[in-house]
């Protein structure tokens, strides 16, 4: 059950304090906490929140000089939408990932995220040209079958997928590790504006939050809870790419791998994937007809 929740307030909270679906409910249940989150003791709200009562004190303080500022308008000046979690736009398959997400912060085509036939693309951040010749073979079958290309925006094979996918006249996400304020890899700048204006960049994170390097396992579980399946293109044995499977595997989605030279360094991990029972492919065709397959068995 959703419970009716203030936007602004809900948006100032989440500015202040950026918590995940389950914590925020703890202030929804048994009892609207946030509907006078600003009349709490600061006593309380750290026991609600297992939080320190100077943090919680420091929380209440900036919640209600945020709940100044009209935070919907100031959000569309700078062309993002916000979706939380009760919005229609909101991605239902994001409910059953580990930690949901409590907004999304969106710019460009945001009515890409009702499509339910997402595939995402990933691979090695040293990605060779092996992955921008397999993604060249991957991409026009899905494109062709409406699917649109999730992917990281990272260096390497996600860069290569939203590029293949924008050149060959298809949709893609770009899943960021950080807020609207910054943008990394910063030699993707260009390609980040492309992605804004005519297709989708996505962040669970305010504007103002810089990237850090535990932002983006937390980002993975985002692009792989978004995607019916999972490709990876080239992955050395030790890659945040095998992070992302693990997490796609958890979430019950199939995963599928392009078998590379076995003494490629960026092809060991995604070897040992198909030696542990990944989906080999060598084109999108594959996936396509093993995504029909399954279908219809449902």
């Amino acid at each position: 059950m959703i419970l009716a929740v203030d936007t602004q307030r809900l948006l100032a909270l989440h500015y202040v304090y950026p918590l995940p679906l389950q914590k925020l409910q703890q202030l929804l249940s048994p009892v609207n906490i946030l509907s006078s989150f600003e009349d709490i003791h600061y006593d309380d709200l750290a026991k609600v929140l297992q939080i320190s009562a100077k943090k919680a004190y420091q929380l209440s303080q900036r919640f209600r000089q945020i709940m100044t500022t009209p935070l919907e308008e100031a959000y569309a000046r700078a062309n993002i939408f916000p979706i939380p979690f009760y919005h229609p736009y909101f991605p239902a398959q994001l409910f059953e990932i580990s930690s949901p997400p409590t907004v999304l912060y969106v710019k460009g085509q945001y009515s890409l995220l009702t499509n339910k036939k997402q595939i995402a693309i990933i691979g090695s951040r040293k990605a060779t040209a092996y992955s921008k010749r397999a993604i060249d073979l991957i991409v026009p079958p899905l494109i062709q079958r409406d699917y649109t290309v999730v992917s990281g925006l990272a260096r390497g094979a996600d860069t290569m997928a939203h590029r293949a996918t924008i050149d060959m006249g298809g949709h893609t996400i770009a899943v960021l590790g950080h807020g609207f304020n910054y943008l990394y890899p910063s030699e993707n700048r260009i390609l980040a504006t492309q992605i804004a204006e005519h297709q989708l960049l996505m962040t669970e994170y305010p504007p103002y939050m810089k990237p850090e390097k535990w932002h983006f396992p937390m980002r993975n579980r985002i692009i792989s809870g978004l995607s019916q399946a999972l490709v990876v293109t080239e992955a050395a044995l030790k890659s945040g790419t095998l992070i992302t499977t693990e997490l796609a595997l958890e979430q019950g989605k199939d995963v599928f791998v392009v078998p590379g030279p076995i003494d490629a360094t960026q092809s060991k991990g995604t070897n040992q994937l198909l030696f542990e029972g990944a989906i080999p492919i060598v084109n999108g065709h594959q996936i396509i007809e093993t995504l029909d397959l399954f279908s219809n068995k449902n």
